[in-house]
């Protein structure tokens, strides 16, 4: 619904009215249950493995990465660290032998995170029981059209968010 102002500018309903109490309390529901599932499902992965939640969104970022490797910026930017965090965290990980870090060949300031055998090794003994846990906590919970319900929702929100992605895609997909 548009609503003219009084000074000509026509704004929406959307962008006017402050959030219903019931809207804050789903937005509230979602952060409490997000986070709550993350604690679950990081415990459990560390007690099942033996890998912790920060080590595995290493871990996964780089196994997905083109040749198990990343500079580490891009490693940053993919997992949402701040910089001095991932620095840290790939030293201890480095010191355990689950990642190495090499001098980047195209840039001499930077550097190339890259999974080792045993990180690889210690990712693929996590991802089955994570993802049986994630089957538990999350999948098992929700029923097929409560899955495509949340699909659309995500998708909007994503589209809201990040509309110039969303305004690609469109154009992809009408070959424009």
């Amino acid at each position: 619904m548009r609503i003219m102002r009084d000074d000509g500018r026509v704004t929406s309903a959307a962008t006017r009215r402050r959030m219903s109490v019931g809207e804050l309390a789903i937005w509230r529901a979602l952060v409490d249950t997000t986070a709550e599932l993350r604690r679950i499902l990081g415990a459990q992965l560390l007690r099942d493995s033996g890998v912790s939640p920060a080590d595995y969104h290493v871990l996964l970022a780089l196994s997905e990465a083109n040749g198990g490797r990343l500079r580490s910026s891009e490693l940053a930017a993919e997992i949402d660290w701040e910089r001095s965090r991932l620095s840290h965290h790939l030293g201890r990980m480095e010191r355990r032998g689950l990642i190495r870090r090499d001098d980047c060949s195209t840039d001499s300031r930077g550097a190339e995170v890259s999974l080792t055998e045993d990180g690889a090794r210690m990712f693929r003994g996590a991802t089955a029981p994570h993802a049986l846990a994630i089957k538990k906590h999350f999948a098992d919970a929700l029923t097929p059209a409560q899955f495509e319900a949340l699909d659309d929702i995500l998708r909007t929100l994503q589209n809201h968010l990040h509309p110039e992605q969303a305004a690609a895609i469109t154009r992809e997909d009408l070959h424009v």
